[in-house]
């Protein structure tokens, strides 16, 4: 096996010339791929010559030039990047919708939205360190604020917990993230183990609606073109209104089939009501039992993105393409992660989390939102900035 992995590294690591070979997969997006250069390629020669099929790669120390600048923390931010689609800027509030269908319909629709924001490439945002956290607020056009934290709960294995709400549009996403990487020979893969819950609180009887996600693969790491792909399926659902929707973020085949193809049936209770079609990447549509058709999000039209300061030198560096000054700002970072953990562990110490606890093997923030919407953004506003900024003003109407 290892024998092959170096007949492949020869293969493909070496000076690239404007060749038929360099052109990207047919039907990708562009910005989808990526094409090493030979002191790249020599590096990820190095890299893969240490691995194993099957490995995990949640301890391997990946090169600096394969990271996107901002942490996975950032990363989940993509998911917020279109509330107007359940709050209804641009139409009516999903709890306004007397339809449960309806509603179960605009909730995959603000979820679906999210998948198209990407760097550019086959990128991996920054394993986040333990206790790192990654805060914002969102200014809407109309005055209204929404409100984002994440953190580091766990490191081994590692965890991410989130959670966004905007008291004022009565919307509410909990959530954790526990992603695994294994490495499978010519690519990687990521599963995205955890769940997004999205509450509607204006219809508090509908409770949660769950979310799972899709894994990820990064195709093409031995030889051909580096290129990204969502892949498997991912599960929707609300037991109160009894909806359930299965959607298959399809792979393309050797021969046959397209990238970012997406497909998914709705169903209540054992009666199917609709279906999901389109690719993740540019236009999806839904269409009823009655054959009739809607664009849920068309990504070429409505497609957009914020950064911290513990990994702010490592982000100049990468934007500036100075691979050593970054390798060197990632080893700070994770050899301090490492310190600290060591002199925790003499002490006989467990990492308590600032914003979040563990409840039934869910992460929940560590906040009673009152149900008044000005006292909840007063909470909200002091859970997350327990001493506000200066530069904290009033809302303004910039868009986030």
């Amino acid at each position: 096996m290892m024998g092959l992995f170096n007949q492949a590294a020869q293969k493909v690591y070496k000076p690239r010339a404007a060749v038929d070979d360099d052109k990207v997969p047919d039907d990708t997006e562009p910005d989808d791929t990526s094409i090493l250069d030979e002191n790249e390629g020599s590096i990820i020669a190095s890299l893969i010559s240490q691995l194993r099929v099957g490995m995990d790669l949640h301890k391997v120390t990946f090169p600096t030039f394969v990271l996107e600048p901002r942490s996975m923390l950032e990363r989940i931010t993509d998911f917020m990047s279109h509330p107007d689609l359940l709050f209804g800027q641009v139409s009516s509030p999903a709890e306004n919708c007397d339809d449960p269908e309806e509603r179960f319909i605009r909730v995959l629709q603000y979820y679906l939205a999210g998948w198209h924001i990407k760097p550019k490439g086959v990128k991996k945002p920054y394993n986040p360190v333990l206790g790192e956290f990654f805060r914002c607020r969102y200014d809407y056009p109309d005055g209204t604020r929404g409100f984002y934290i994440a953190e580091q709960v766990s490191h081994h294995p590692p965890v991410s917990a989130f959670y966004y709400v905007s008291p004022a549009n009565k919307v509410c996403v909990v959530g954790e993230l526990r992603p695994k990487s294994k490495f499978l020979g010519n690519s990687v893969s990521t599963t995205m183990e955890g769940e997004n819950r999205v509450y509607l609180l204006g219809r508090p009887e509908d409770k949660e609606y769950v979310i799972s996600m899709p894994n990820m693969y990064a195709r093409g790491i031995l030889w051909g073109k580096m290129f990204l792909e969502l892949g498997d399926s991912c599960m929707a659902k609300n037991e109160q209104t009894g909806h359930y929707a299965d959607i298959q973020f399809k792979t393309k085949g050797y021969f046959s089939g397209t990238y970012n193809a997406i497909q998914g049936r709705i169903r209540r209770g054992n009666t199917e009501t609709g279906e999901i079609s389109g690719k993740w990447s540019a236009v999806m549509e839904y269409k009823n039992s009655k054959g009739e058709k809607r664009v849920l999000f068309d990504a070429t039209k409505d497609g957009q993105n914020i950064a911290p300061k513990l990994w702010s030198r490592l982000t100049k560096a990468i934007i500036a393409k100075d691979m050593d000054a970054a390798t060197e700002a990632k080893t700070a970072v994770e050899e301090t992660q490492r310190e600290q953990r060591r002199h925790m562990e003499e002490r006989g110490e467990v990492h308590v989390p600032r914003f979040f606890q563990e409840r039934g093997g869910r992460w929940e923030p560590k906040l009673q939102l009152p149900s008044d919407p000005r006292e909840a953004i007063q909470a909200v506003e002091r859970f997350i900035w327990p001493t506000l900024p200066p530069s904290y003003g009033p809302s303004s109407t910039s868009s986030p």
